[in-house]
């Protein structure tokens, strides 16, 4: 197996505005890039949904090097149902802390020196009011599973992840890729993994030549493939393949050829300005508002 990287976790947002504003302001991320599409992705990137959508990607560094978030925008959708399936996302910065303060953020302090945030649509932040790390601050991503052992044995057996951290009293695991890189939490949540209908998922990337034996190990193993492998195609960039599986709890995962990855996500200087254009011509809730009804709920 060769070099594989964490890449980003997916969250679905209701209010384009009130996110960009947390991620940017608050958590002090950049807008790597941002892409609108004008019908559904092939492996619902977007989720179940066949409209207009948009991507940005935000983080504290070029995708090479840095875990980030995939901010994805359905335009007739105003809200999502949480589930227990994500639990948080942990990261370094005082600054954020700070900015949280500053803006009135509300800020809870889970331990010490830690503070939870909540960002638009429930996504809760775990803040650790430390300096910033000089490489990638964040730390890990925690999902609920509902049995520790069989979710451990599917990522490091048939993922072929390390396993950091196991504890059997606590009910939790970490694992990862690669000592630099953000990791993988497990946790028990007491119970069936409910996804709601915010359901996120999870990216890595790969040798592309590996994309088909890892399809090849999952039908081998009668294990679950959302989307068999498929080239995807993004206007004016690099056409990427990609396989989307799921993990004993419907957790979604998503394997990328690496080379085209990295073409692909390449920072775009104009992120912020084509994020905040697309804002201003989303008209949207207005013509909701003018015909007195409410975005759907999914």
């Amino acid at each position: 197996m060769g070099a594989r990287r964490a890449l980003h976790f997916v969250f679905k947002v209701g209010d384009r505005g009130r996110s960009a504003r947390f991620y940017r302001e608050l958590l002090g991320m950049s807008v790597l890039r941002h892409e609108e599409f004008e019908e559904g992705c092939k492996a619902s990137c977007n989720g179940p949904y066949d409209g207009k959508w948009s991507k940005t990607m935000v983080g504290y560094g070029p995708e090479d090097n840095h875990f980030v978030a995939e901010l994805t925008y359905n335009y007739g959708i105003g809200e999502y149902r949480l589930g227990n399936d994500f639990l948080g996302i942990t990261l370094v910065s005082s600054q954020a802390v700070s900015n949280a303060k500053k803006m009135g953020w509300p800020l809870r302090e889970v331990t010490t020196g830690i503070f939870e945030a909540e960002a638009p649509g429930g996504y809760k932040f775990y803040l650790e009011d430390k300096e910033q790390l000089k490489q990638d601050p964040v730390l890990k991503v925690t999902l609920g599973v509902s049995d520790l052992q069989k979710s451990v044995d599917y990522w490091s057996d048939l993922l072929g992840m390390k396993i950091y951290e196991k504890d059997e009293e606590k009910q939790r695991a970490l694992l990862g890729y690669a000592d630099n890189q953000c990791k993988l939490e497990l946790k028990t949540v007491g119970g069936a993994v409910d996804h709601g209908t915010a359901f996120g998922r999870i990216a890595f990337s790969c040798a592309k030549e590996e994309l088909p034996n890892i399809e090849a190990l999952m039908k081998k193993e009668n294990q679950k493939i959302l989307t068999p492998l498929v080239s995807l195609d993004t206007p004016g960039k690099a056409t990427v393949q990609v396989i989307i599986l799921a993990d004993p709890d419907g957790h979604e995962i998503c394997f990328v050829g690496d080379e085209a990855f990295r073409d692909l996500s390449k920072v775009d200087p104009n992120g912020d300005k084509l994020l905040d254009d697309a804002m201003a011509a989303d008209n949207s809730d207005k013509w909701f508002a003018a015909q007195k009804m409410k975005k759907a709920s999914a």
